[in-house]
Parts: C-alpha cells; sequence; structure tokens
C-alpha cells in the first residue's frame, strides 16, 4: 500500500453507532445524508437467522450504508479460532453488502469463559507474529480485509517491548489488514499510562487507516475509564482535529453505548464533527 491508496481509501463520511432506542426514528424521519451519513451495527446483535434486529437492520440499510462492529473474534486469544463464529459474520456481511468489518486488537476470554471485556496484550514481537497469522486467517474466512480496533488499556505487562502504536502498525502491517482508530481510547490511554497522543497519531501508517471512532469517556482524576456514556470532550475534538491533519478524511462515527440519548441530540454531536472535518480538511486542501 501507498500514498496512492490513501487517495483511493472509501470514504463513508458521518456516521452513528446503530442502537434499537433508535430504530423507529431512523425509519420514520429518515435523517438525510446531510444528518448522518452510515451507521455501524454491533455484529453479535444481529447473528440469529431472523427476529426483529435482523429485520431492522435490513430496513436501515436500504437507505444507508452499513459496518459491521464485532467484540467476540478474540483475535488475540491462544484458542482456535471460532470458525462458526466467523461463517456466521460472512454470511451476515453479504447479507447486508457491509461495507467493511471491524473488530477489536485484543482478547476476551480463555478456556471457554468470556470475561466480557476487551483484555489488551503484551506489545512483543512474538505476539504480533500470533496476531497476524490469526488474521490471515479470519480474512481468509471471510474473503476480505479486517479492520482492527486499538482498545483502551488500564495495566501494562512487563514483557512489553514495543509503544502501543508500533505494535498495532506492526500487525497491519504483517497481515496487510486495515486499521479503525479511536480517538478517544488513544486519548484514554495515553491519559492512563503517560504518553503523549501526538505520537501514537504519528506512528500510524495513513495508509492502514480506513474508520475513526468517537466517544466519551469518565474521568475519574487519577484515571480515565472508557464508558461510551458521555459525549465527546473537547481534549478528544481536538485531537480528532489532529487525526484529520495527519491521515486526512476518514469516515468517522461516534459510538455511545450507555446513557444514549435522543437520537437529534447524537445527529446534533455528529455535525459538529462534521464541522470539524470540513474546517480541518479545507485548510489542508488549500495548504
Amino acid at each position: 500500500m501507498n500514498e496512492h491508496d490513501v487517495e483511493q481509501r472509501p470514504y463513508l463520511g458521518y456516521g452513528l453507532g446503530l442502537r434499537p432506542s433508535h430504530y423507529l426514528d431512523i425509519l420514520e424521519q429518515q435523517p438525510s445524508v446531510a444528518s448522518v451519513d452510515w451507521f455501524e451495527a454491533l455484529t453479535e446483535n444481529y447473528l440469529v437467522p431472523g427476529g426483529k434486529p435482523l429485520y431492522f437492520l435490513e430496513q436501515v440499510r436500504k437507505n444507508y450504508p452499513i459496518v459491521l462492529h464485532g467484540v467476540s473474534m478474540s483475535i488475540g486469544a491462544t484458542e482456535p479460532l471460532n470458525l462458526e463464529y466467523l461463517h456466521q459474520v460472512k454470511n451476515l456481511a453479504r447479507r447486508i453488502d457491509a461495507a467493511w468489518i471491524s473488530d477489536h486488537l485484543c482478547w476476551t476470554g480463555t478456556q471457554g469463559i468470556n470475561l466480557h471485556d476487551l483484555m489488551p496484550l503484551p506489545y512483543t514481537e512474538e505476539a504480533i507474529q500470533h496476531v497476524a497469522s490469526r488474521v490471515a486467517q479470519v480474512q481468509d474466512i471471510l474473503g476480505r480485509q479486517i479492520l482492527l480496533e486499538n482498545v483502551s488499556s488500564y495495566v501494562t505487562y512487563c514483557d512489553s517491548q514495543l509503544a502501543e502504536w508500533d505494535f498495532l502498525n506492526a500487525i497491519a502491517e504483517a497481515a496487510d489488514c486495515l486499521i479503525l482508530l479511536d480517538i478517544n481510547n488513544i486519548h484514554v490511554s495515553a491519559f492512563n499510562h503517560g504518553f503523549k497522543p501526538q505520537e501514537y497519531l504519528d506512528g500510524i501508517a495513513p495508509q492502514r487507516v480506513r474508520q475513526f471512532h468517537l466517544a466519551g469517556h469518565q474521568n475519574h482524576g487519577d484515571y480515565i475509564i472508557d464508558t461510551h456514556d458521555e459525549p465527546v470532550i473537547d481534549a478528544v475534538w481536538d485531537l480528532y482535529a489532529a487525526a484529520l491533519r495527519r491521515f486526512g478524511p476518514v469516515s468517522t462515527m461516534i459510538e455511545r453505548d450507555d446513557n444514549i440519548p435522543p437520537l437529534v441530540e447524537l445527529l446534533g454531536e455528529l455535525d459538529q464533527a462534521r464541522r470539524i472535518g470540513t474546517k480541518v480538511l479545507s485548510r489542508e486542501d488549500a495548504a
């Protein structure tokens, strides 16, 4: 991949996480592309062959592009990949013609126990090779590249040899996969671990980045927890502007998983992302 690939990067615009509390509003109001361009669906909510969730997903898909975002791939685990799950994801992606599929750079359980959390990995050469080989298997099954998202973290491993951004970058290169860069997670982890967020951005290859996440969190003074239950704060907006200057136009969406406000409120927050994007990218074009 090269700079030309950045210019040809698929671009969806500004999106929101698709949440059940907004299904009816989306279908009845049909927000225009001036409000929202696309939606991100949580993969695991739609893997059953029928039912209301899948019905609503297909109805939304008639008017908007959809991307799939999962939490169960456990790409960093040592147990064998869940092939049944991967084939379900593949079938769902085909059914709705998903623009792309993403999951997290983490592990989520061991010995059949799901921890229901996104656990970080040690940043080692061994882990790079392990994860890259599993990503290659996943991409062979799905028949497409996947996006890996950087997770927020609260602990470090004594065995880590690399910075997180170098670890993520190395896996993307070794596996030839793409990156979902969560701007809020960079802010959270930078605060928790004492590194500079800009250094993270500078360490990521632009041609690998396909999507941005924006979200809110809870600041507990000595540490920050990534909760997705608050609006995006000013420091994350500033980091988003810096990311746009670094990576150029990247499909951007806002995540809200708890304390979910009315759709119109999230559309207002999304409009702030759009205003920042328009301002930053117009300056870059003029430079």
